[in-house]
């Protein structure tokens, strides 16, 4: 299987006052194409950290981060950006959508840093996306008139918009009431199943049952990597919740 990410002997310090913090003590991973990927860890494990290099937010300072064949860490910060927009889809526990603004005119976002779109194939692509996250008749909803889980569905639809090699969610559905939760658990898996790689960064180990591999952090090592042998169908428990009233 094509490999999308590459991490080999990841490093992370920083200076606080005359301490150095060493936030990541040498991670080492691969993740393949189309593998489900929780990342989980407690406060002060280095989960965080690892994102922010992940998403080509951070530099590490030692070891080699290869996205999608590229390597990251030589770039600079106008070369991470431009390959962030181009490979990642960011989906966060916050949503992160412009208010007052149309569902359509969010999920446009990313394209409108790449010259290659004009604006008609950038609404085109948006409403695609759109629709391939049930919302086809929330176009021209704006964000204050949205829920949280149509709210979480634009974002997962501006992560897709721009055909992105790797889908890095935050917490997504920490903001989440339960069964709302399930929702999007389902739509990520009907993603995975659809071949996208994900990565879901979480402290919530329950949101492991549901993805095809699990890494643990703690004190910025890697204390844990296995395949999940039996991956629970969200849909399942979905339909075991009780319906929402009205």
């Amino acid at each position: 299987m094509k490999e999308v990410i590459r991490l080999e002997n990841i490093r992370r310090d920083f200076r606080v006052g005359d301490e150095t913090v060493h936030a990541l003590r040498g991670v080492s991973f691969t993740i393949a194409e189309g593998e489900f990927v929780t990342i989980m860890g407690t406060s002060g494990s280095g989960k965080s950290t690892l994102l922010n290099t992940l998403g080509c937010l951070d530099t590490p300072t030692a070891g080699e981060y290869y996205l999608d064949g590229v390597a990251v860490r030589t770039m600079d910060k106008n070369q991470r950006a431009t390959l962030r927009n181009r490979k990642i889809g960011f989906v966060f526990q916050s949503y992160n959508l412009l208010a007052k603004t149309t569902a359509i005119e969010n999920v446009e976002l990313p394209l409108m840093y790449n010259p290659s779109y004009s604006a008609s194939a950038r609404r085109e692509r948006a409403v695609e996306a759109l629709r391939a996250v049930g919302l086809g008749d929330r176009l021209l909803h704006k964000s204050n008139q949205m829920s949280g889980g149509q709210m979480q569905r634009v974002a997962i639809a501006r992560a897709l918009v721009n055909d992105p090699a790797v889908i890095l969610a935050d917490e997504a559905t920490g903001n989440l009431d339960t069964r709302t939760s399930f929702e999007v658990l389902v739509l990520f898996q009907e993603l995975h199943a659809a071949g996208r790689t994900i990565i879901f960064v979480t402290h919530n180990p329950e949101i492991a049952q549901y993805s095809s591999r699990n890494i643990t952090l703690r004190d910025g090592r890697i204390t844990s990597d296995v395949v999940n042998g039996n991956i629970l169908r969200a849909a399942d428990a979905l339909a075991q919740l009780p319906k929402q009233e009205e």
